[in-house]
């Protein structure tokens, strides 16, 4: 039984509200995706995933070793998470792309797989949905927020369904306008400094999907819809080896001196993947979520996204206390976004999502200068020459 409702809010329209209590740290729902995919350049660097879950392929030393590219040694191997699965990874037999499990396989194949299946063409260049991917790749470089392969899956999901009135109602649940009517802003995927791209892209598109039952889905409008979807709708997800380790080791009930050099060990591990890999440790990709996506943002959340299972099941847990009758929120910022100026959040936000926030934080922060964190710190660097000059 959910403890929420999905309700109209005065001045806010959709929401989510709870319908009871929660704690801090109590999960409020759990949720698999509508749809999900790796990111396109993830996936081309060799960050192994399973297909329909994203849950990791790879052992934690090979995962390690990849990221470091080179020996790197870790210790306490038998809290490797993937251990439990290992020995569960299977692969299509026709395209070869692989999963964590015989269950995934075939929960794929129940729902998109059998269309989106390429065959011994998975690996031809030419074939409409490679060139599809390689456009879009040449348009999104790292760090990604989106790939064009979650609405291929979508599109394979359309075709495969025997409801299709049915998978089209939950599409049209996560529609949003593209152009917001009162401030005129273009969703960034879909302004004018991409049009010469999205052209192509959607030329791309119409090439890959042409037949009839497609039609609906390749008109401009449609094209950009799902675009929009993509843009405003689909949460970020990543999962980790490495990262689940550092969690389980890290519970350890290890005496302090033991615990004080596992520390040492897992910040010189990751001090090595950091030299080669940089940021970039995590699968990583994005997923449509229905209950997910109904979820407001705030620059004070009282809830969080998770994924503590390493795969693309989200976990909603309270990050603060929630009163029955209170909105639950989220923020569709990171931690460092969220702690820039109301302005630069703002702008973030009206680009990206097509909203502007009038949460409690910025509400209060209304009278604050409309500059951006960066012209800020441009100001200051700025007062301290000035300082120097009049030192001098």
């Amino acid at each position: 039984m959910n403890h929420f409702e999905i309700r109209e809010l005065e001045g806010k329209g959709r929401a989510m509200v709870a319908t009871k209590d929660f704690v801090v740290d109590e999960i409020i729902f759990e949720e698999e995706p509508f749809v999900s995919h790796q990111f396109s350049w993830n996936a081309a660097y060799g960050y192994a995933a399973c297909d329909h879950c994203m849950r990791p392929l790879e052992t934690l030393v090979e995962n390690v070793h990849r990221l470091a590219n080179k020996p790197v040694a870790v210790p306490l191997l038998e809290h490797d998470p993937t251990t439990p699965w290992l020995q569960q990874f299977t692969q299509c037999q026709r395209c070869k792309v692989r999963y964590c499990s015989e269950d995934c396989m075939v929960e794929a194949k129940k729902r998109y797989h059998r269309v989106a299946c390429m065959g011994a063409f998975r690996n031809d260049d030419t074939h409409p949905i490679n060139v599809l991917n390689e456009i879009w790749k040449k348009m999104h470089y790292p760090p990604e927020t989106g790939t064009i392969m979650l609405i291929v899956r979508l599109m394979a999901m359309y075709e495969q369904s025997s409801k299709k009135a049915e998978f089209l109602e939950q599409l049209q649940s996560f529609q949003a306008l593209i152009i917001n009517r009162e401030q005129k802003i273009y969703h960034k995927m879909l302004g004018e400094n991409f049009e010469q791209q999205m052209e192509q892209l959607y030329g791309a598109f119409c090439n890959a999907f042409k037949s009839e039952e497609f039609a609906m889905f390749t008109t401009p409008d449609a094209f950009k819809t799902l675009m929009g979807i993509l843009g405003t709708n689909s949460q970020g997800i990543a999962t980790s080896v490495l990262a689940q380790w550092v969690t389980k080791v890290s519970d350890l009930p290890l005496p302090e001196a033991d615990k004080t050099q596992l520390d040492q060990v897992i910040d010189d591990i990751y001090a090595k993947v950091g030299e080669f890999a940089g940021e970039f440790l995590n699968n990583e990709g994005s997923g449509l979520y229905i209950l997910q996506s109904k979820i407001n943002h705030s620059c004070v959340p009282n809830a969080q996204s998770t994924f503590p299972y390493s795969n693309d099941i989200v976990v909603l847990k309270a990050l603060t206390p929630i009163q029955k009758g209170q909105e639950i929120c989220i923020s569709y910022l990171d931690d460092c976004q969220l702690e820039r100026s109301r302005h630069s959040r703002h702008k973030m936000l009206r680009e990206n999502y097509i909203f502007i926030c009038e949460c409690p934080k910025c509400r209060a922060q209304a009278s604050d200068p409309d500059v951006t964190s960066d012209e800020e710190d441009d100001d200051d660097e700025m007062d301290d020459y000035d300082d120097d000059d009049e030192m001098d």
